[in-house]
């Protein structure tokens, strides 16, 4: 059953100067099940993080529709969390608070917000560190924080923009490995933006391709590896080499 729904969506935006028109998705359609994870690949400029904010509701498209367990996406809602690429941490809470605040704002009671948060924040591996704050953690542990606040709340699905671009290669790595675990422990429907065309295959279960500006969906490729995944199994898997070479070639990058 399909979770999320994208139905010939497009986005255009007029140059208030000079009245030009810029089309950025010229026809995106997709399906996503309950409890998939999808990359979304392309080039940069293609529009990906534009699907994705338009899926999180923050914008809304030029046509098209797109719907979320059958319902229209008019705006944002707590059916869907945002991990976002700088972190998005409140540097005036701490861990635990800033993990707690969809709760929060949900309503839900204080003692509850407590109990959940710290089985969350176990659940990352950022157990002990409730009482710090945002700058006395690591940039994969403020990620990880990231993780926990969107995933404490429940969602039915987690949008990602570029969740790891900011952190160093090594403990990308690491927290690919750990992101999938979380994920694997509650497995909400994930749609993950990425240009990293092996993070892309490691992640997700799909790999969906946009095509250069107006983009229109250029390939969706199932990904034929089984999970759970490690960096040492996978790197030397010849069906992780080929994809990665078919999806070098159709965006362009000499292999």
């Amino acid at each position: 059953m399909s979770l999320l729904t994208i139905d010939s969506l497009t986005q255009s935006y007029v140059d208030p100067y000079t009245g030009g028109v810029t089309e950025a998705i010229g026809d995106v359609t997709l399906e996503i099940a309950d409890g998939e994870f999808v990359a979304l690949l392309g080039p940069s400029g293609c529009g990906k993080t534009t699907v994705l904010n338009i899926v999180a509701g923050f914008i809304e498209a030029s046509g098209g529709t797109v719907a979320v367990g059958g319902t229209t996406v008019h705006g944002p809602g707590p059916d869907r969390g945002v991990v976002f690429q700088d972190f998005a941490l409140f540097p005036w809470l701490t861990v635990e608070s800033n993990v707690a605040f969809g709760l929060k704002m949900q309503g839900v009671p204080k003692a509850e917000r407590r109990e959940r948060a710290g089985k969350m924040l176990e659940l990352v591996g950022l157990d002990g560190f409730g009482a710090k704050y945002p700058h006395e953690l690591s940039g994969g542990m403020r990620q990880r924080a990231g993780v926990a606040r969107v995933l404490v709340t429940d969602p039915a699905m987690m949008l990602m923009d570029e969740p790891f671009a900011s952190i160093d290669a090594q403990t990308r790595r690491q927290l690919q490995q750990e992101v999938l675990r979380i994920w694997d422990a509650s497995r909400p429907t994930v749609l993950f933006v990425t240009h990293d065309v092996d993070e892309a295959i490691f992640m997700a279960d799909r790999v969906v391709v946009l095509s250069g500006r107006p983009s229109t969906v250029a390939a969706d490729i199932r990904v034929p590896l089984e999970r759970p995944r490690t960096w040492r199994d996978v790197q030397s898997d010849p069906a992780f080499i080929s994809m990665r070479d078919e999806l070098l070639t159709m965006l362009g990058v000499e292999t």
